[in-house]
């Protein structure tokens, strides 16, 4: 495989300033098979050796704070776009698509089976039928937690101390202490 400084970097550019970029591009193909390479490695680490599973995690992520506690079932497309704060949690099967920049803050936690996708396809079929996408970031504050089953849409700024209820979509920014349910997400109450 090439060394990184070995390719082109406009897709990839495009792609993280949030342009309609070639999926198929090499240098972005190349990140995607090392995070999936790294990731198959943290799969094989036994549960029981939590220690190592979190320092594998770590050299994935692009930056991660104190106790790092993810749950077997984890997938990520980049990695290095993913930074998180202290006291992260995930539970089992939980997705973040770090095609752009996904932001989470500290005290935050995440439910099973929940998604995070900072990319997406454009709407017209051609671009679609040829490999095209867009991502923009996701921004989670502090002290957010998320019920499992949600799906995080990109571009989608939380505020913090959210709590997003189970099965949610949220697909479009979300205030500080807000309580939102449904699909799409909206506000149930403010938490005090």
């Amino acid at each position: 495989m090439k060394n990184d400084t070995e390719f082109d970097d406009l897709e990839f550019k495009k792609m993280m300033s949030g342009e309609i970029y070639d999926m198929k591009d090499c240098l972005i193909q190349h990140y995607l098979t090392k995070a999936s390479m790294l990731l198959e490695e943290i799969d094989s680490v036994p549960r029981a050796s939590s220690k190592i599973r979190e320092i594998k995690l770590r050299s994935l992520f692009g930056s991660a704070g104190s106790d790092l506690s993810i749950k077997p079932g984890f997938n990520c497309d980049m990695g290095f776009n993913i930074h998180v704060g202290n006291n992260f949690l995930t539970n089992y099967n939980v997705t973040i698509l770090d095609m752009a920049r996904v932001e989470i803050g500290d005290n935050c936690m995440i439910g099973p089976n929940t998604g995070i996708f900072a990319v997406s396809h454009p709407l017209t079929s051609f671009d679609r039928i040829t490999m095209q996408g867009i991502s923009k970031p996701v921004k989670i504050g502090n002290n957010v937690w998320i019920g499992g089953n949600s799906v995080i849409l990109m571009g989608v700024s939380i505020g913090n101390n959210v709590i997003i209820g189970a099965g949610s979509v949220v697909n479009k920014d979300i205030p500080d202490n807000a309580v939102v349910a449904g699909n799409p997400a909206k506000i149930v109450k403010f938490t005090v």
